[in-house]
C-alpha cells in the first residue's frame, strides 16, 4: 500500500497523545468545561483518522480476495479502522453526554476509560505500520 495514509494517520495518532492526555486528566479533576471540549477535539481527530482509513481503502493497490496478502492487509487495516470507529462513536456519544444533564459523576470515570481505549488504538497501530509498510514483502 501507499505509506502515505498510514504514516498519516501515524502522525495524528501520536500527536493525538496530548490532547488524550489532558481530556483524561480533566476527567479526573471534574473539570466539566475543559473536559467538554478537550472530547470534542479527540472526537474531530477520531472522525479525521476514520477518514483517511477509508480513503486508504479507496486506493489500495491490491483487492481483499486477490491473494493472502491483499487478504491480510485488509483484515489489518479492518481490525484497525474497526478500534478507530469503535472508539469515534463511544467519544461522540461521550461527547453529548456531558453536555446534558448526565455530564456528571460516572461520566467522568467514563471519560479516562475512553483515554485508555485511544491510547490501544494508538500503541497497536505502531507495529501495524511497521508491519503492513515497511516490512519486506515477498
Amino acid at each position: 500500500p501507499n505509506h502515505w495514509p498510514g504514516t498519516l494517520i501515524l502522525l495524528i495518532l501520536l500527536a493525538s497523545l496530548w490532547p488524550n492526555a489532558a481530556t483524561e486528566r480533566a476527567g479526573r479533576k471534574e473539570d466539566l468545561p475543559n473536559t467538554r471540549l478537550l472530547l470534542i477535539v479527540m472526537s474531530l481527530i477520531a472522525v479525521l483518522v476514520v477518514g483517511i482509513r477509508f480513503y486508504e481503502f479507496t486506493t489500495l493497490h491490491v483487492l481483499w480476495d486477490t491473494n493472502a496478502y491483499g487478504s491480510v492487509v485488509w483484515f489489518l487495516l479492518g481490525l484497525h479502522a474497526l478500534h478507530v470507529i469503535t472508539d469515534a462513536g463511544d467519544t461522540i456519544v461521550l461527547t453529548v453526554l456531558m453536555f446534558t444533564r448526565h455530564g456528571h459523576g460516572k461520566r467522568f470515570s467514563d471519560v479516562s476509560d475512553n483515554a485508555f481505549y485511544w491510547y490501544f488504538v494508538v500503541l497497536t497501530w505502531i507495529p501495524l505500520y511497521l508491519l503492513i509498510y515497511w516490512f519486506p514483502r515477498t
